[in-house]
């Protein structure tokens, strides 16, 4: 049984943290402005930098939109957005979302988002749907990037070209249908297991452009042990879905 949320908002922005404490002082006001059916839950890896006690003190001057998860250590992204998305589905949110800490998604883009998912599914923040959008990424990184989905494209059949965007908006009804319990991938791999298994339902999906800012403050997330699961994961994927195991 689902309960209310506790202002009646219909909208979820779930964000994962790890010592992101000056992005948080940053980003949550900015975010809260947006549309006032948003609340925002922030899925904390015990950051020893005081990012937890940053979010408390703004549950102080927001009452009631600043919901705040702690959990023991770093658990992985993954693992974060599905914490998130079960504290949503025991809620009576709509609309749910990914978003970064670390101003790499525009706040400016969620009206954008919530527009385009009264029509569709699931909405996804695309930096390479209308030529690349991305600043600040050394060329490298961009090339790896755009490889990685290209090849996600290939094998899975998916047609979206930013697969491993982790800003999007999902249906309730979309998150409902998937057994949550059954996720195990964790950073790029997270987004492109999660689009797939969306994909094979026969959800609408629809992508928006964005342009995509590398951090601003902190350090990177992005690990090799994080590019070489997405690069296997993706055949995994593929065969489950022709054995009907997905």
């Amino acid at each position: 049984m689902t309960q209310a949320n506790p202002t009646g908002a219909s909208v979820l922005i779930i964000i994962p943290t790890y010592n992101e404490v000056d992005n948080v002082r940053r980003l949550l006001p900015i975010v809260l402005e947006k549309d006032a059916r948003i609340s925002i839950l922030i899925v904390d890896d015990g950051s020893p930098d005081g990012t937890a006690d940053a979010v408390r003190a703004l549950q102080q001057i927001h009452p009631g939109r600043i919901e705040l998860m702690e959990r023991d250590g770093k658990l992985g992204l993954g693992t974060a957005y599905v914490a998130g998305f079960r504290w949503a589905l025991e809620r009576e949110y709509e609309y749910i979302f990914e978003m970064d800490a670390d101003f790499s998604h525009d706040p400016g883009a969620v009206p954008a988002f919530l527009r385009e998912a009264e029509r569709y599914d699931l909405v996804i923040g695309s930096r390479y749907i209308s030529g690349v959008n991305v600043i600040n990424w050394p060329m490298s990184r961009l090339l790896l990037s755009w490889s990685a989905n290209l090849y996600t494209r290939i094998v899975t059949g998916m047609p979206i070209q930013d697969a491993t965007s982790g800003f999007k908006c999902f249906k309730r009804r979309v998150l409902e249908s998937i057994d949550l319990d059954k996720i195990s991938s964790d950073g790029y791999c997270f987004q492109i297991e999660m689009n797939f298994k969306v994909y094979k339902q026969g959800f609408s999906i629809k992508e928006i452009p964005i342009i995509f800012m590398d951090r601003e403050v902190g350090s990177s997330k992005m690990t090799s042990g994080i590019i070489h699961e997405a690069a296997w994961k993706v055949w995994k994927l593929r065969i489950l879905s022709l054995l009907g195991k997905l």
